[in-house]
């Protein structure tokens, strides 16, 4: 079965930085409005519709102006977002590169405007409110959250050849610290900004960590689910991130693989494929014992995860192997190198 490759690092083109790019062929006050461009016109009229107004911010067909976002988030006035506006159409500037210019606004608080603009969840630097593991939320435009896109795009691509989907995946990895945790993490969150209804299932009943990486308080989860002692209830939304959810391990029970064979787990997979468009499946590393091939058998696919210098290839395929004796499709392997 043939593998796709995806790597962390070295995967985002490099930019040239704006003083370095070719002028726009157009009048900043004629983009469309969607752009992140619009100047103020002529007369000195302000440059955002006012609200209730035709195609204002209430009018939920239209994306709402930057010059808008920015003034509700840092108390500009109207004179402000007019300045910023104008210096834009005289320098040829991006509204949000005037205002940072003008010195009205930061690149960050710049950034989080446009997120909210486009309806892209991120946080501002510093204020993530989860653990910094979650680069797709904490540094959104770094090149790991891009090596990120790349495999989820990946992983789309290979749930739309023939029938068999990969709606629910089990992240895989043959020992420990390969970034298995932190994939599964992040790909949760980075589907999640695609808009799609996600949640990700924490199946490593041996050292459960993503009740850390999302700062959850401790309490049930799916050890509980399993035990019959709960149902979808230990579901906890992750706040700031819409449509995603989480499943945590819950307590650590003594006996891990046997609950995971047991038909309660088939029976939640289906119950969440029926209620979100992915699960993500985070599961022990395979050194542990043969907890992540019974998750993998239980999922429509596996993605392996193993650390570049750390693991070596006999082990490698001798994973790829044992997946491939089940049932589970093998979607790809990704190399970590951070």
């Amino acid at each position: 079965m043939p593998l796709t490759m995806a790597r962390f690092r070295d995967t985002a083109p490099e930019l040239p930085p704006a003083s370095a790019r070719p002028p726009r062929a157009t009048r900043l006050v004629d983009d469309p409005p969607w752009s992140d461009a619009q100047a103020a016109p002529e007369d000195g009229a302000p440059s955002t519709p006012e609200a209730g107004s035709e195609g204002g911010a209430d009018d939920p067909s239209r994306v709402r102006p930057l010059g808008r976002i920015l003034g509700e988030h840092l108390g500009l006035s109207v004179a402000q977002r007019d300045q910023i506006a104008r210096h834009a159409s005289e320098r040829r500037l991006r509204y949000g590169d005037a205002a940072v210019h003008l010195g009205l606004a930061s690149a960050d608080q710049v950034m989080a405007a446009l997120a909210e603009q486009y309806g892209y969840p991120m946080a501002p630097r510093g204020e993530t409110g989860y653990g910094r593991e979650l680069v797709m939320l904490a540094q959104p435009f770094s090149r790991q959250a891009e090596a990120l896109r790349a495999i989820r795009n990946r992983l789309t691509r290979e749930a739309g050849r023939g029938d068999r989907t990969l709606n629910a995946i089990a992240i895989v990895s043959p020992g420990r610290r390969d970034g298995k945790t932190f994939l599964a993490a992040n790909l949760a969150v980075a589907l999640a900004q695609r808009g799609e209804r996600t949640v990700i299932v924490d199946a490593d009943l041996r050292g459960p960590r993503l009740h850390e990486i999302f700062q959850l308080e401790p309490g049930v989860g799916l050890a509980g689910v399993l035990g019959g002692r709960t149902d979808l209830q230990a579901l906890r939304p992750v706040a700031g991130v819409p449509g995603l959810a989480v499943l945590p391990a819950g307590q650590v029970p003594p006996n891990p693989l046997e609950l995971i064979e047991r038909p309660a787990f088939d029976q939640l997979l289906g119950a969440l494929q029926a209620r979100f468009d992915h699960v993500v499946v985070d599961t022990a590393a395979a050194a542990w014992g043969a907890d992540p091939f019974a998750v993998a058998d239980r999922c429509h696919g596996a993605l392996l995860v193993a650390r570049r210098d750390r693991v070596t290839m006999a082990a490698l395929q001798t994973l790829v192997a044992t997946l491939g004796e089940g049932p589970s499709r093998l979607a790809g392997m990704v190399m970590n190198e951070f």
